[in-house]
């Protein structure tokens, strides 16, 4: 690993201080960045720990909630208003890590760790996200649990967060700080910069996320087919939220996990559901509906039918 400084920041005023040195990174709980650093993917001279510069969770006055980015996973897992109001993050948040890790990772670190692609994390191998303009030998090589959705011919890598997901199902707003944005904005499809996996300025410090009041998040669910019963990333997620009134769909929210570069909101699926009787009918319509724009590699096809199960089994067991 290379040698680093080190510094920890008592507020973000002082945080976005320190950031300002060559080659500074901000450190969370280190779950994912250290792990880069010691494969040799990430190599700052200067962490800047901004891990405890605001864990609180707060009522906000429009009466969603506001997350510190300094929150643990297992805090806000545990939280009494998430488990009620937004049980598909907590859900999401429980499935996503052993409870060692939950206790480290924060989250605005969970938002911005990066893609477990054996190839990214290899700096043996070409990749356009490590080295841009070396290649992508994912396209061609193993490739069974990448992208069918939204990927580029520079890279096919899947966003490995379970609560990013699960935000993008509850329109949650990201604040830094220079601006408030949604969340479905923070990330980026590959396109040509594969290399960028946010939107976010070199400097720009995540310092919270908020939830918008949604009543009818209290009806969700989080779901995930992975390859192993713990501890794994998923193969295919699924953030659902439902909205029943005489049997009938007056609102939904989907989003898709290990699909795509970043959290797949799937608003297609969500126009086809809204007004329509909550049958398996109508959420197989709308999960081929969706599904229509995938574009499968060589050996991951089999995600487009665990995708469409997926979303007909949750929507069927939340109405």
């Amino acid at each position: 690993m290379r040698p680093f400084r080190y510094g920890r920041a008592a507020d973000a005023a002082e945080a976005l201080a320190l950031a300002t040195a060559p080659e500074a990174k901000f450190l969370g709980g280190g779950t994912n960045l250290v792990d880069l650093m010691r494969l040799g993917v990430e190599q700052p001279a200067f962490l800047v720990d901004v891990a405890r510069i605001d864990d609180r969770i707060e009522e906000t006055a429009e009466g969603g909630l506001r997350i510190g980015a300094g929150v643990r996973n297992s805090d806000l897992a545990a939280d009494a208003r998430v488990r009620a109001r937004y049980p598909v993050l907590s859900s999401a948040l429980l499935q996503g890590a052993s409870g060692q890790l939950r206790n480290l990772a924060t989250t605005a670190g969970n938002l911005l760790q990066r893609t477990r692609c054996s190839y990214f994390q290899d700096v043996t191998r070409p990749c356009n996200k490590r080295a841009p303009g070396s290649g992508c030998p994912a396209r061609e090589g193993e490739h069974r649990n990448f992208a069918i959705l939204g990927w580029s011919s520079e890279c096919v890598a899947t966003h490995p967060s379970d609560m990013a997901v699960a935000l993008a199902a509850l329109d949650a707003i990201v604040e830094t700080s220079n601006r408030s944005l949604p969340l479905l904005d923070l990330h980026r499809l590959p396109d040509n910069e594969p290399e960028r996996d946010t939107v976010l300025e070199q400097g720009e410090l995540i310092t919270a996320v908020r939830l918008p009041p949604l009543p009818f998040a209290r009806r969700s669910r989080y779901s995930k087919v992975r390859e192993r019963a713990s501890f794994a990333f998923a193969v295919v997620s699924l953030a659902a939220a439902l909205d029943l009134e005489d049997g009938i769909v007056r609102d939904a929210r989907l989003a898709l996990g290990g699909v795509a570069h970043k959290p797949w909101r799937a608003q297609r699926a969500e126009e086809v559901l809204r007004g329509e009787p909550a049958t398996a009918d109508s959420f197989t319509r709308a999960a081929e509906t969706e599904l229509a724009q995938a574009r499968p590699l060589r050996d991951n096809g089999y995600k487009i039918h665990v995708a469409r199960n997926l979303i007909v089994r949750t929507l069927s067991e939340l109405a």
